[in-house]
Formats: structure tokens, sequence, C-alpha cells
């Protein structure tokens, strides 16, 4: 049995308006559309999920859409950045690409010899598109309006910024099995196996700063992938010998989970890869309707007259 952590398997963020956002995620940045949901916690309101073709474990970037929630605030004990990998030739369409659809880019910078642009989306959410000097030989999603050889082709890394950095970085090697990959001062990169884009961390280490606050434009929680729930058990188990508060495992249809926070406050999932999301749809229609779990189906009536319509956006190649 594989004890290791696979990598990320999704990250997921708070955003305001759910339209604005399926137009940013699925219209501009190309990402597939591929499951229409509610939060299973409060099914008042969307979970969206966006990544490959099939929403395959380490393409996934998931969306609790709350309209009118207060903006977050940026600080310790947060996922401050989620990073997405392209290939090293797209930088140049992407600035183009971004600029033309009026993207708030912050810059690019050369970090860890990779070439890292940063920018936003409508929510203020910290996003990064890093064109690595080893190719990501994961496929993208060709359906979309961004052209196969400049997709994205999943998540990257995500940042974790830490006002104390030691407990995390005890817990990231000593229990989840991660390795000190590079060092870059305030900076510090750790990797699980080779440290493959989809499996890496940066934990940023600036003593002093104020915790900051989960809501729109922020991550809520990054989860990590295991192989199945054999496996999942044991990590469970691990992380409870640690004194760390886990949950239960639960079941959010599409993966299993358990949930902890790590020293410093940012909230880690642990999720299985399968059943995965043809689980209850086929690949040809994935995100064209809303699909509930079987305990919410009666209330399917009440959920949908509750929610705000969604309308896909139209793709075609360029746009």
């Amino acid at each position: 049995m594989n004890r290791e952590l696979l990598g990320i398997h999704h990250v997921t963020a708070i955003a305001g308006d759910p339209q604005r956002n399926v137009d940013f995620y699925a219209g501009v940045l190309g990402l597939r559309l591929v499951k229409i949901t509610v939060n299973f916690d409060d099914p008042g309101t969307y979970h969206l999920y966006y990544g490959d073709e099939v929403g395959r474990p380490g393409s996934l970037l998931t969306f609790f859409p709350w309209p009118g929630a207060p903006e977050g605030r940026l600080g310790a004990g947060q996922v401050t950045a989620a990073a997405f990998s392209i290939p090293a030739q797209a930088l140049g369409y992407w600035i183009e690409r971004l600029k033309r659809h009026e993207v708030a880019v912050l810059g690019t910078t050369t970090r860890f010899d990779e070439q890292v642009l940063s920018f936003s989306d409508p929510d203020g959410l910290q996003l990064e598109l890093v064109a690595g000097h080893t190719e990501d030989g994961r496929n993208p999603w060709a359906g979309g309006p961004v052209p196969p050889e400049a997709a994205i082709r999943g998540l990257h890394s995500v940042a974790l910024t830490e006002a104390a950095c030691d407990d995390t970085a005890q817990l990231l090697t000593e229990a989840l099995g991660f390795s000190p990959m590079e060092d870059g001062g305030s900076r510090r990169r750790y990797a699980i196996g080779s440290g493959e884009p989809g499996a890496l961390v940066d934990v940023v280490c600036l003593p002093g700063t104020a915790r900051g606050r989960v809501a729109v434009g922020t991550v809520h929680h990054v989860a990590w992938r295991t192989p199945d729930e054999a496996t999942q058990r044991i990590w469970r188990q691990q992380i409870a010998g640690r004194d760390l508060d886990v949950t239960p495992v639960i079941d959010r249809q599409y993966f299993h989970s358990i949930y902890f926070r790590e020293p410093g406050g940012v909230l880690f999932e642990i999720a299985t890869d399968p059943p995965g999301f043809t689980a209850d749809e086929p690949p040809a229609t994935l995100g064209t309707r809303l699909m509930l779990p079987p305990r919410l189906e009666p209330m399917r009536r009440e959920l949908e007259h509750g929610l705000p319509p969604l309308r896909l956006p139209t793709i075609s190649p360029g746009t």
C-alpha cells in the first residue's frame, strides 16, 4: 500500500457572484466547469468545480460562491496564492490574453528558476501561472477557448503564509511526507516525491503578520491526494496521533475527505482520488446541470428555486 500523499487534490476558495466566477474560470482561464453542485454543508449555495476534461485530482480549483458576503483579508494562517502550471512557451500568450480580458495583472517574476505571472480574479483571489523549467505532461482541457498548446495543465503549487513556520514545516516533513526542496529566504519550497508540478507547497514566513480572514476572495482550504479509503484511514490515525483535531471521514460524493488544521491555522483536507466526477454523469455532459447527492434530491425543486441561475459560457477557440 502506498502511504504517500500524491500531491494536491484540489483548492477550494470563496467567491462572490457565481455567474462572474463561471465567466472568468471557464471563459477567461479556459478551465472546464466539471461539476455544478451545492455546498453539502450549506446547500443554499453552489459548489462549482473547475479542472481538466474530467476533473482529475490535481487539476481542480473549486468555489463556494456567496453573493453579498464580505471580502476576506489576506494574512497569516492562510493559503495566500494558488498557482497553475502552463507550458514554458505560453507565458507571452497569457500576458496578452489577460490584458485583452482586462484582468488585474500584478506582474511577472522569476522564482526558483521558474517564470511566474501573478494576477487576481474578479473577487481578488491571488492566482499565479507558472511556466516551469520541466515539461508538465498532464493533458489540458482541449475543448475550451484556450488553444491546447497554451492551456493550463493543472495546479502547480500553493503558498501558505505563516507568522511562525517551524511547526508547519515539521508537520509537512515529519508527518505528511514532504521534503525540503528550495529555500528563497522567507519562502521555502517543499515537495512530494520528485517535486513535479502539482506536488509542491511554498511556506512563506512573515513573522508579525496579522491573521487573515477567510471570506470572499480568499482560499478556504487545500486538499491533498490519497489513492483510496484504506490509505485515508491510516492518515487519519497518524494525524490524530499528533494531537491534531481531525474530522471523521466525510462522504463528498466525488471523493471522501478528512479535515484538520495545520499548526499555523491553514485548513488541510486529505481527499481520495476515487470515485471522481463521472460517478453521476457521463464525461460529455459534465458541468451542464445541477447535480445533487441522493440525500438532497428530495430538496431539488426548493434548491433550484433558491439558487441564482447560471449561464454557461459559449466557448469558441481564441475568445
